[in-house]
């Protein structure tokens, strides 16, 4: 019999098992060769993705069964009809990862539906290799190893440090280009990290004041985004594609206007600019 998914705390606890089991099988294999199922341009699947994913979709089944799993590396097909899902992203900075790059996160969503869709609930976020885990839930605080987090206070884009997410997508380049161009002079520091679940933790931290980026999939942000509100920030994160693709804003809320008239102004210039074209 599973638990109610109305149980954020129970939620909560496997979420957090799952992602840890993940985070060790991570670990252990980080330096060693990895199998990868799809390389591409701009992107690898790695074979490890997928036995995550596997992991963690039996991890989170033995407490609730009926909850069926989004996941990066594919989707049980109840989704379409059920009251509630786990969103996974089973190795969020994959590519980071296949090099050795020790920046990389699991991320474990519970999203509950009602009238107007899915709402985010429970939110975990795992890093192996700092042994950090950040967690929320809906009506909760936002946390950092059971520390609880804030959002930096810093209220000026001149003073700070921005993520920034690029795609090799025509789509990504044509919308964060100009973003990025414009930014450079105007924020104390910009970061290109390679895992947006670990840049959303970052914002959540105070460590970063805000990222950005374009063509997000649901399953990058889903955990992420809910720690960053319950930790004081904000978030904007339209949808802007049918396959669970969004366009994200988060910061710290001081920054908030600052940046949303630099996104504005940047869109604007990717309409009217000669788009972007990626090499085959």
């Amino acid at each position: 019999m599973g638990h109610s998914p109305s149980n954020t705390s129970a939620a909560l606890d496997s979420a957090g098992r799952a992602a840890r089991a993940a985070g060790e099988l991570m670990r252990t294999h980080l330096r060693r060769t990895k199998k990868v199922n799809e390389a591409s341009s701009h992107d690898i699947k790695l074979d490890l993705d997928v036995r995550c994913q596997r992991l963690i979709t039996r991890s989170l089944a033995r407490d609730f069964p009926e909850i069926p799993v989004l996941g990066e590396e594919g989707q049980d097909p109840r989704i379409n009809d059920a009251p509630a899902r786990w969103v996974v992203d089973p190795i969020d900075g994959t590519v980071n990862y296949a090099h050795g790059i020790p920046h990389a996160c699991v991320s474990i969503a519970l999203q509950t539906r009602d009238s107007a869709g899915f709402t985010t609930v429970v939110g975990v976020v795992h890093d192996p290799f700092m042994d950090e885990t950040w967690t929320a839930t809906a009506k909760g605080v936002a946390r950092c190893n059971g520390r609880r987090i804030r959002v930096s206070r810093r209220p000026n884009l001149e003073e700070a440090v921005l993520s920034l997410g690029f795609a090799k997508s025509s789509m990504s380049l044509n919308h964060m280009m100009p973003l990025f161009t414009d930014l450079v002079h105007r924020v104390r520091k910009i970061r290109l990290m390679g895992s947006a679940a670990l840049a959303l933790t970052y914002v959540a931290d105070g460590r970063f004041d805000g990222y950005v980026e374009a063509g997000i999939r649901l399953w990058d942000i889903a955990a992420g985004a809910l720690i960053v509100e319950r930790a004081g920030g904000v978030i904007d994160a339209p949808v802007i594609g049918a396959d669970f693709r969004h366009s994200l804003n988060a910061n710290n809320g001081l920054i908030d206007a600052q940046l949303r008239e630099r996104i504005a102004e940047a869109e604007h210039l990717s309409r009217v600019a000669t788009p972007v074209r990626r090499k085959k």
